[in-house]
Order: structure tokens, then C-alpha cells, then sequence
């Protein structure tokens, strides 16, 4: 069995947009017909740019190649250029082929990916999810209302979610690091207040932010969010920084959290060796693939490191998620997104129910793409996945920032 062809597919949710601008999802055939899909998160290049780059890295190292040999691909993938260093556009384009590969073998098995990599030690897997508007929240005002986010957190408990997550502390901006305005500290105490009170102990807080502090802003922040007991302070300063973030972590009594933008075992093991977080977030479809992050989680079962795979992608790499969880004990949680779109692409074949996600049975990723459906929402525009704004942080006026793929108005 030979890997042979590649289409990719640059398909766009429809509004209100959850999950970025578009997602990019490859599908690889065999010389014997087996289809594998994978998915590439968000790139610093653009769809079309992103595309040359998955043809490329597919056609120079991949191409004819036995879909087994999944670590020969990589060490190419990772060597390429005379680099041997980590390469976030090269990984994210090998994360989605990659993930194809194990989609692949596990239908020429007959067996689910999960019963590849070891075996399932989770017969159920924890999600959480962000907070997002209720249908008659306005988008205007959700994310700077803490009355409404607990509401959107109560709506998320009767569901029977027990983690839910928000980041009310924005602005993300290209600028680096900034100190928080006494308003966004503000801010973010009062949306953790109104959704403790409202959940109670029936949930975890998750308090997200992307970077974009100072060490010392984020250890401002994160000691006043104390009383609230959040479960993780997610990613408090720019993610190469990884002695930095280490003293937030010892300084704030939050878990630290981080990986999102992290690429290979080359970025994650610094983070653990410095004592940087204690829970590990890879995107599978940038950070090295399944098998990747799958060494990724025996590294940080050593540190006693917990593992919580991101989502702001689209199915495919959830579903990539869903086996690796699966196969590791030190599971915390999966991220999940809950959109009519979402659900339609792989035709309902994985869901949460009840605040959890059983993997599936079937064999390979266990999902059935709806390829006429992706291909009937083509993304048209010209942002990239996520952006982080220009604009500095507003310390007269405050903040109100939506993230980096703000819901398009009508």
C-alpha cells in the first residue's frame, strides 16, 4: 500500500463562524483506493499559500511512500532544508497528512486509530467548551457581559458539560506582551465571579487568554482571578518565552496551561522541563501529528503533566483528538465545539452527550466526511485563520475583543 493522491479542501463555516475563518482538510488516497482525511490548523500563510506548502511537503516526502512508516515521514518532514528544527508552517502542513496516514491504516486494519496507539485506557472523555452567545444574547454585548456569559455557562451545565471556557481579558495584540489595564483585571474578576456563582461547584473555570501579557501583567492578572479557583490560566504570556512563563506559574495558584501554538517534542519538552505548566494543550493538526503528540503525553506523564487537546479547527482534527485521548492515562479533557456545521461534515459520527465523547468503533478515525458539503462552502475572503489585532490595548476606554475571527455582522 502506497500513498498516491492529495486533495485539499479550504472550507469556510458559515456564520456565526465558530471554529476560525476556514479550515484546511486534506484527503490522501492509496495506490489501492483507501481514503484518509486529516485536517492543517491555522497557518501564518494564507489558504492558498498553505496549499503549495501541504502539495509540496506531500509530493517531496510522502508521495509513494508506505502510510506505516509515519516516523520516516516525519524525520523527513522535520529535516527538511537542512533544518532539523521545528517549522510551524512545515508541521502544521505534515500534522494534517499525517493525521490522513493513521485514517488510512486504521481502515486497512479494520480497527479504530485508537487501537493503534496502544489501545483505549478512556472509555469516556471529559469535553469543555467555550462560552458562546445564547440565541438571544447580541454579539455586540456578549463578550463584555458577565451576566450573559453566566447564562451561556448555565446552558452549558444543563447539558452536561463540567469545564467551561472564556476570555473576557483581551486584546490580542501583534505588539507582544502588554500589562493589563485595571479594567481588564476588572473585567475578567467580574465573568469569574457571575459564572462561579451561577455553576457552582458543577464546573470548572477555565481561563483562557493567548499570550498576550507581560510576565509581570499576567502574574497581576492570575493573582486576582485566585478566589475563583480556576482549573487552568491558559497560555498568560507569548509561548516562546518559556522561563518567563515558569515564573507566572510559581508565582500565580492557577495550573498554567499552554501548547496551542507549540509544534513538535522539541517546544513541548522545554515547557516541562522548566516547569512552565502542568497541563499540555497541542493542536494536532500543527504540533507533529497523532504520533507526535502521542510522545508528546509519555513526556509529560514523567513531569505529572496532564494533557488537554485545543479545538479551534474544525471535525476532522477533533476527531484526530478523540483517538489520542483515548490511548493516553493522562487525559484532563478535550476542547469541543458544537456547531450545526461541525456536526454535518462528519455526518454526526462523533458527538458529546452528556458532557462527554465516547470514541468511536469504526475503523480509522471512525468519521464519514461530507466532502460535497465542505466543498460547497469554499472560503472566499482574505483574513487569515486567526489575526491578532494592530491597535494596542485601550487602557481609557477598555477593551471588548472577540478574538482573532470575530463573528461576521450582517
Amino acid at each position: 500500500m502506497k500513498l498516491r493522491d492529495l486533495d485539499v479542501i479550504v472550507t469556510a463555516p458559515p456564520a456565526p463562524g465558530w471554529g476560525g475563518r476556514y479550515w484546511i482538510l486534506v484527503k490522501v488516497t492509496t495506490d489501492n483506493g483507501i481514503v484518509g482525511w486529516g485536517e492543517c490548523y491555522a497557518s501564518s500563510v494564507g489558504p492558498e499559500a498553505m496549499r503549495a506548502v501541504i502539495e509540496d511537503v506531500f509530493a517531496r516526502h510522502m508521495v509513494g511512500e508506505n502510510p506505516e512508516n509515519v516516523e520516516l515521514m516525519f524525520r523527513r518532514a522535520y529535516s527538511s532544508g537542512f533544518t532539523q528544527r521545528p517549522d510551524l508552517t512545515v508541521m502544521g502542513a505534515f500534522s494534517g497528512l499525517e493525521i490522513a496516514c493513521w485514517d488510512i491504516l486504521g481502515k486497512a486494519r479494520e480497527r479504530p486509530v485508537w487501537a493503534l496507539l496502544g489501545g483505549r485506557v478512556n472509555d469516556r472523555i471529559r469535553a469543555y467548551t467555550y462560552l458562546y452567545p445564547l440565541p438571544h444574547h447580541g454579539l455586540d454585548r456578549f463578550w463584555t457581559a458577565p451576566e450573559m456569559a453566566a447564562e451561556s455557562a448555565l446552558d452549558c451545565v444543563a447539558r452536561g458539560y463540567t469545564a467551561v471556557k472564556f476570555d473576557p481579558a483581551g486584546p490580542y495584540t501583534l505588539r507582544g506582551g502588554h500589562m493589563p489595564g485595571m479594567r481588564d483585571i476588572s473585567m475578567s474578576v467580574a465573568f469569574c465571579k457571575a459564572i462561579r456563582d451561577a455553576v457552582g461547584d458543577r464546573a470548572d473555570l477555565l481561563f483562557g487568554t493567548h499570550g498576550q501579557f507581560t510576565t509581570a501583567g499576567a502574574i497581576r492578572l492570575g493573582q486576582a482571578l485566585e478566589p475563583y479557583q480556576p482549573l487552568w490560566f491558559e497560555e498568560p504570556i507569548p509561548p516562546d518565552a518559556v522561563e518567563e512563563m515558569a515564573k507566572v506559574a510559581r508565582a500565580v495558584r492557577i495550573p498554567v496551561a499552554t501548547g496551542e501554538r507549540l509544534t513538535t517534542k522539541a517546544e513541548f519538552a522545554p515547557v516541562l522541563r522548566a516547569g512552565a505548566a502542568t497541563i499540555l494543550q497541542p493542536a494536532l493538526g500543527r504540533a507533529g501529528g497523532i504520533w507526535e503528540i502521542k510522545k508528546v503525553a509519555a513526556m509529560a506523564e514523567v513531569y505529572n503533566a496532564q494533557m488537554a487537546p485545543h479545538l479551534y479547527a474544525g471535525p476532522v482534527e477533533w476527531a484526530a483528538n478523540i483517538h489520542l485521548a483515548a490511548s493516553i492515562p493522562n487525559l484532563l479533557m478535550c476542547e469541543s465545539i458544537e456547531t450545526a456545521y461541525h456536526d454535518q461534515l462528519i455526518k454526526g459520527a462523533i458527538r458529546v452527550e452528556d458532557g462527554f465523547i465516547t470514541p468511536p468503533d469504526a475503523p480509522g478515525l471512525g468519521i464519514d466526511v461530507d466532502e460535497a458539503l465542505a466543498r460547497a462552502h469554499p472560503y472566499t475572503g482574505a483574513g487569515l485563520h486567526l489575526e491578532m489585532q494592530e491597535a494596542p490595548c485601550d487602557y481609557v476606554q477598555g477593551n471588548a475583543f472577540e478574538g482573532g475571527a470575530p463573528a461576521p455582522r450582517d
